[in-house]
């Protein structure tokens, strides 16, 4: 796959994407930073996408399929006003939290993914309660759930942890629907 993040980005061009970086807003926990994601994330999305470790997001992704998602998770900022953040903590890039709508969805979704050597010590947590407190103040969604593989063990105790339930399922079980707040859609 050509790697279109090495391409150099005109000055111009630079300029332009540090304003729309800018628009995004910045969440901060007491150990991480959630701010806009930069070229520069997507090698640790792949990471993650790309290895077994996304078996229960459909994956492991090509890695043009996990650039297709990098691609398609930073322009929901653009098109509907909330997207996916870059998780920082002590410099690195930790994770991924997201409200998103992808295809499928039939509400919007908080969803989270960590990279492995941040997996264990509740930044998760920290990240997707962040994200769910500004979906609900600052957004006023009118609902929000997080879709989960029946077996993502890991996961399910952080909706829980987070205050969701389970809420029915889609794709004839493939998914359970876990519920923060709101009504079916």
């Amino acid at each position: 796959m050509i790697a279109p993040r090495t391409i150099p980005v005109a000055p111009a061009a630079a300029a332009r994407a540090a304003a729309l970086e800018a628009a995004v807003p910045v969440l901060q926990t007491p150990r991480a930073v959630l701010r806009a994601p930069r070229l520069t994330d997507y090698d640790a999305l792949h990471s993650i996408t790309g290895s077994a470790r996304a078996e229960f997001e459909g994956g492991p992704s090509t890695e043009a399929e996990s650039w297709s998602d990098f691609c398609g998770m930073t322009a929901t900022w653009l098109l509907r006003g909330h997207g996916m953040w870059t998780m920082e903590a002590g410099g690195h890039v930790a994770g991924f939290i997201l409200i998103g709508t992808e295809p499928g969805d039939r509400e919007h979704e908080l969803g989270w993914l960590l990279c492995a050597p941040f997996e264990g010590m509740g930044l998760a947590h920290e990240g997707a309660r962040a994200a769910r407190d500004f979906a609900r103040e600052t957004l006023a969604l009118p609902s929000l759930v997080s879709y989960i593989a029946p077996g993502n063990a890991r996961s399910e105790r952080l909706a829980r942890r987070l205050g969701a339930r389970p809420d029915g399922t889609l794709l004839d079980g493939q998914i359970t629907v876990w519920r923060h707040w709101g009504t079916t859609a």
